[in-house]
């Protein structure tokens, strides 16, 4: 397989994958991903574990090389994981500050810093130490260190799976929020497919490493798991993965 190579968009998107093939040894993991992501979309991407979810993310975010196929990302993409991967030994303002792109200079990124924790709630907590953040609090910081280098894209890898449900649906709202201030692209890996509905406008269903289904989530905003309309998309999406609703 050759290595991964650029394309030259045609219109405007935060992202655009085509043919993109991924091996693991004798195993597949992804197969010809032809995938665009418009400037300002958010777009989720559900399926089994060990579907390539992950993986995809992570090749569009520069972490991980493809073995075949065109990648084109405008701008800055940055990832937010499921653990925040903060340093316990900074203060919160300096791990924002992380973030921010060489070359750096101390005054101007903490002042960054402490504009985009502002921003996400945190200011009050700029100079605490990591680990005596909350959960909300920890995964609102790791938030913040990708807001600070201004993306045009956002990579979340299942961000808010390991929050509780009422902090999870506060994180919802924030992202929301920022995104409709900032207006960058989102590509949201989830197992969570009320979290897909709720938050994208897009939901792709990934399955033996091909995109098997891109479903549009035609609902205003703000939306509900209770609504009826939710669990019509929620039914939809469940059986595409093969799981009783």
């Amino acid at each position: 397989m050759t290595a991964a190579t650029t394309i030259t968009p045609t219109a405007p998107a935060a992202a655009r994958i085509g043919a993109l093939g991924k091996r693991f040894g004798e195993r597949t993991v992804l197969d010809g991903i032809d995938l665009e992501i418009g400037a300002g979309e958010i777009v989720a991407l559900v399926g089994r574990s060990g579907s390539g979810k992950s993986t995809l993310l992570r090749i569009i975010g520069g972490l991980d090389s493809a073995g075949a196929g065109e990648v084109f990302v405008d701008g800055r993409p940055t990832i937010v994981f499921q653990e925040p991967r903060l340093i316990p030994w900074q203060p919160v303002v300096r791990n924002v500050a992380l973030g921010r792109p060489a070359p750096r200079n101390r005054r101007t990124d903490e002042h960054a810093a402490r504009a985009v924790l502002a921003e996400v709630g945190l200011a009050a907590r700029a100079d605490a130490w990591p680990l005596t953040l909350s959960g909300g609090e920890a995964q609102r910081a790791a938030l913040a260190r990708a807001l600070v280098t201004e993306p045009t894209l956002l990579l979340l890898d299942e961000p808010f799976g390991a929050l509780d449900a009422l902090t999870r649906l506060t994180m919802h709202t924030l992202l929301l929020g920022l995104h409709a201030e900032r207006s960058f692209g989102v590509l949201l890996v989830t197992h969570d497919v009320l979290e897909a509905i709720t938050l994208a406008d897009r939901v792709l269903v990934l399955d033996d490493g091909r995109i098997a289904a891109d479903v549009p989530i035609d609902l205003p905003r703000p939306r509900t798991a209770a609504a009826p309309e939710v669990s019509e998309y929620a039914t939809r999406l469940l059986t595409l993965l093969g799981v009783s609703h």
